[in-house]
């Protein structure tokens, strides 16, 4: 295998490990109140099963590991090194809500976080889309789950604010 192509699969390995790893690191803050102080808070009808949100943001990190690792493909381009920060900026800020939801139970910080994530994600999907639009469209389930995120936590904010 010629020496570009066993670079440009360790690029992807490490895109995709770097997204999961952050998924597993908002998992485990989560797993210290989501079976106690999160079962006991009032939730709108529309809240998935707790099941559904392993499987659902397992794909969009993986998703976005390939997104983020078309655009550092496209190194020989100034563009990309603005375009790779800001989508560490949103990998980020989407860590932090994990931190401050579950982990601080800081439910109205939570919430100025996700539509600051939100913001980034769609400065991120604008960016991407000047170097590369595959790149931006597997952004897209991942900008949707967002949407339906900050409906979710508006709703637990307003349904638990005492």
């Amino acid at each position: 295998m010629p020496l570009t192509r066993r670079l440009d699969l360790f690029g992807l390995f490490v895109f995709v490990t770097l997204c999961l790893l952050v998924s597993a690191a908002g998992g485990m803050v989560t797993a210290t109140s989501v079976d106690t102080w999160y079962q006991a808070l009032a939730k709108p009808s529309f809240n998935p099963p707790d099941w559904v949100f392993a499987p659902v943001w397992t794909t969009l990190y993986f998703l976005m590991g390939v997104s983020g690792w078309r655009i550092w493909r496209r190194r020989a381009s100034l563009a990309t090194r603005g375009a790779l920060a800001l989508f560490g900026l949103q990998l980020f800020l989407n860590f932090a809500w994990s931190v401050l939801f579950f982990g601080f139970q800081r439910i109205d910080l939570a919430l100025i976080d996700i539509v600051i994530l939100f913001v980034a994600i769609v400065a991120n999907m604008i960016v991407f889309w000047r170097i590369e639009r595959l790149a931006t469209l597997l952004l897209v389930p991942y900008a949707a789950w967002v949407v339906f995120a900050i409906a979710l936590n508006v709703s637990i904010w307003l349904l638990n604010v005492t």
